[in-house]
């Protein structure tokens, strides 16, 4: 009944349709993101006849696989017409009794009866613009009215060209333990960028870039992949702006994912434009962990 399939053996005209018509649809599990954000290294999982599936994206190190989420991939996990809980419950217990897992984050849909680690995420759902900004907080609904003085110097853009966007991120980018991982995370915004979902809006002030916003545009949603900011402007707000009217553009038909953040000042920053709490499971391993899982197995 569960089976694992090879990237190579994947059906992905049955895995796309399970995706899109499924309970729990997430952008991230689409292929085309998951092929550019681990490179093409994920296997599948499937129920019965591709009733469920759940993509295994992984890592290899000394000759074995380790599951971990890819950069920019916040939330995977099992897709299917319905959720079902007992069935759930079966692929969570064959999950973790076959592969080694280093960290995996199902979506904020999928329930089950064992007690996982859970994260935050924000989302707002489709709705007319005027009432979704009618609830922001009235510190948000402050901030976006900025002086007339600033806005005679300012400029708003929902097209920053990927050069410019590369250069901005470069120099401002926050949260890369290391070099090497701002530069992984440029590439993969490279990658998508020239699939046509990934766009950049900027904030300019006397022409110069001061906030820059990455979004992925999904055939379902809208996802904030990333915030950057010159933060010797932070007091003028432009990153409230830019994302207030990614939120304008896209909201009448497609959620708005924050995409969460484990960073207090950031997630008090997002719960601003009152989105809705929508926790969901993970499970993390520690290096330990994974060594005593193997030696168990």
């Amino acid at each position: 009944m569960i089976k694992v399939l090879k990237y190579s053996d994947i059906d992905f005209v049955k895995y796309t349709g399970t995706l899109r018509n499924s309970a729990q649809y997430k952008y991230s599990a689409e292929k085309d993101f998951l092929d550019i954000t681990s490179d093409k290294n994920w296997d599948l999982l499937v129920f019965g006849n591709y009733e469920a599936v759940m993509p295994l994206p992984f890592i290899k190190k000394m000759g074995l696989k380790f599951i971990a989420n890819p950069k920019l991939c916040q939330q995977i996990g099992i897709f299917s017409e319905e959720d079902i809980v007992a069935r759930n419950d079966a692929i969570l217990d064959y999950f973790i009794a076959k592969f080694n897992i280093a960290y995996y984050a199902f979506n904020d849909t999928n329930s089950f009866t064992k007690p996982l680690l859970e994260r935050r995420n924000y989302l707002i759902f489709p709705n007319d613009y005027e009432k979704v900004k009618q609830k922001y907080s009235p510190k948000r609904k402050r901030k976006l009215r900025i002086d007339e003085e600033v806005m005679r110097r300012a400029r708003f853009s929902d097209y920053v060209e990927f050069a410019e966007a590369k250069n901005f991120i470069s120099k401002y980018f926050v949260g890369a333990a290391k070099v090497k991982d701002e530069k992984a995370f440029i590439d993969i915004f490279e990658r998508l960028a020239l699939t046509k979902n990934l766009a950049f809006y900027g904030f300019y002030l006397d022409d110069e870039l001061i906030n820059l916003i990455a979004i992925y545009i999904g055939s379902q949603s809208v996802a904030l992949l990333g915030t950057f900011n010159n933060r010797e402007f932070i007091k003028i707000s432009g990153s409230s702006y830019i994302i207030d009217k990614a939120i304008e553009a896209n909201i009448q038909s497609k959620i708005f994912d924050f995409e969460g953040s484990e960073v207090p000042s950031i997630e008090e920053f997002f719960r601003g434009f009152r989105p809705e709490l929508r926790s969901y499971k993970v499970i993390r391993n520690s290096k330990i962990d994974i060594v005593k899982n193997l030696i168990l197995r």
